[in-house]
């Protein structure tokens, strides 16, 4: 089975959760999940950042459903390196 080893996103998230607990809140999602997030623009209301999960088996629905609940929203994926079991 292939899992996901890297994943990049562009979300828009409101201005809180910062993105410190935004990004622990992500990385605490998997017991080795590294988190880069970057903050592209800004405005009165959102932040358009780029983040960046590594780990050795990222679940992207999780991903999807704590973005979700922090009220932020994926806009693309812009990177996805996925690895075979075979690569394990």
């Amino acid at each position: 089975m292939a899992v996901i080893r890297k994943l990049v996103l562009d979300v828009l998230k409101p201005h809180q959760p910062n993105a410190i607990d935004f990004s622990v809140a992500l990385a605490d999602l998997g017991a080795d999940y590294r988190v880069n997030l970057m903050v592209a623009e800004m405005d009165e209301k959102t932040e358009t950042t780029v983040i960046t999960i590594e780990g050795n088996n990222i679940s992207y629905d999780q991903v999807v459903a704590i973005i979700e609940k922090m009220g932020a929203s994926i806009h693309s994926i812009d990177e996805v390196e996925i690895h075979s079991s075979e690569a394990l």
